[in-house]
């Protein structure tokens, strides 16, 4: 039932039942037009055997008919003296009507009720198939009566097992044909398909090649021209942003110069903080817009060198993070773009929980990277919201708010780019974990 959900599944099972519907119906017309000649066949041999035997018996004299009539049975025929007594009716069946005018008006052609010990009752698509079962009261021209019974035909033989076996071969190339029939019809679907599930991924990845009938070419090419309008769109804006971080560049420098020279210190250091806030907003939001659009391309990554290494930066810059276990993966990934993403974890982690442990959970298909803190941890339906732009706990996790909120953003958005994702859990012990997962690719 799981194949028939899925589109191949169903044409293959339409396609299938199609044709050996198809199959069905032709041999049946065939069959029923083959048994229509051969009783036509049959029945006319049946009158002219009845009435070879009548003209020779009618030539015999009345001493040399009974060596005669033992040679009936080899034609299909029973030949019996019939008693006086009885009774007959006219001409009823098609077959007596035949053999009454094949004789002519000199002979006398009576129906007569069947012998069931030669004319066994068998139901009607039995009875097509054997033929006529006939009892006919004939007078000779000396006026002899004769029962002429005609014995219905043999059964039909059994099936060959050479007929089984093509009937199989039959079926079987049948299943066969609309089986690659339905994967070639339906194989550009599942490319487009994976396409689709590859461009959340990749927005730069290779347009899809125009192939198969002309619908799916056509949509093909509509797959294409989207891709290419998303992509335009978030280079455009990437391009827009960086603009406008590098022009307010020199006027914040600038800005930063005069502010130095106020004379009032306290006021001095909060404008200072202020506009390093904001300088600090304003990368981070070029940030999220370029790993929206990450150029860079996927490498075979030794995935414990490079957690070795950013936790040796972050120790450096005197944050409290350690790194337990090693998996000995390589995974598939972007370097520079995954650096970024556990950063801002572990900056997220030691921001708010004083330090950040990592460690590896390996599984069969993915591998998960668990960060680890200890602070207050964040409420469960706060979970969704924590990952949207420029959202920030103002008290929830520290008693003083900081951050652009920009933080969890990014590392999601690389996160589904390598094709995994990020998840929270509060910890029994206290703290927050971050679960960073990666699938396991082909390096």
């Amino acid at each position: 039932m799981k194949n028939l959900s899925s589109m191949w599944g169903r044409v293959f099972a339409i396609l299938l039942l199609g044709v050996l519907g198809s199959a069905a119906l032709t041999w049946w017309l065939a069959f029923g037009e083959r048994q229509r000649t051969i009783t036509q066949f049959r029945d006319s041999h049946a009158v002219e055997r009845a009435e070879q035997l009548v003209l020779a018996l009618d030539a015999l004299p009345a001493a040399n008919r009974a060596a005669f009539l033992a040679t009936a049975p080899r034609l299909g025929l029973q030949v019996t003296t019939l008693p006086a007594a009885t009774t007959a009716q006219a001409p009823r069946s098609d077959y007596a009507a035949a053999v009454s005018e094949r004789l002519g008006k000199t002979f006398r052609v009576l129906s007569l009720p069947q012998d069931p010990d030669h004319c066994p009752r068998l139901p009607p698509p039995a009875r097509a198939l054997r033929g006529p079962c006939e009892a006919l009261g004939i007078t000779l021209h000396d006026g002899t009566a004769l029962r002429l019974t005609v014995l219905p035909p043999r059964s039909p033989p059994p099936l060959r097992p050479e007929f089984l076996r093509y009937l199989l071969l039959f079926l079987s190339s049948i299943a066969v044909l609309a089986y690659l029939v339905a994967r070639m019809s339906m194989r550009p679907l599942q490319q487009m398909a994976q396409a689709a599930a590859d461009l959340g991924q990749d927005i730069n990845r290779p347009p899809l090649t125009e192939q198969g009938a002309s619908e799916i070419r056509q949509a093909t090419r509509a797959f294409n021209a989207m891709q290419a309008r998303i992509r335009q769109h978030i280079a455009q804006r990437t391009q827009m942003l960086a603009a406008i971080t590098h022009d307010l560049q020199t006027p914040l420098t600038r800005l930063r110069l005069r502010l130095e020279k106020v004379g009032d210190a306290e006021l001095r250091d909060k404008l200072i903080a202020d506009l390093s806030a904001m300088q600090s907003m304003i990368r981070e939001g070029l940030e999220l817009a370029r790993s929206m659009d990450s150029k860079e391309a996927l490498q075979p990554l030794d995935l414990d060198s490079l957690l070795d290494s950013v936790c040796a930066d972050a120790a450096d810059a005197g944050q409290d993070v350690q790194f337990e276990g090693q998996s000995g993966l390589t995974v598939m990934a972007r370097p520079q773009a995954l650096r970024r993403c556990l950063n801002n974890l572990i900056d997220n982690a030691v921001k708010y929980g004083r330090h950040a442990r990592l460690s590896l959970d390996v599984g069969q298909n993915a591998v998960q990277i668990l960060v680890r803190d200890g602070g207050p941890g964040i409420p469960p339906e706060l979970h969704g919201k924590v990952f949207e732009p420029f959202y920030r706990m103002e008290g929830s996790r520290s008693r003083e708010s900081g951050g652009t909120g920009l933080g969890l953003t990014i590392a999601q958005n690389i996160a589904q780019q390598h094709g995994g994702r990020l998840q929270l859990s509060n910890l029994r012990e206290g703290g927050l974990e971050v679960r960073l997962s990666l699938p396991l690719r082909a390096a």
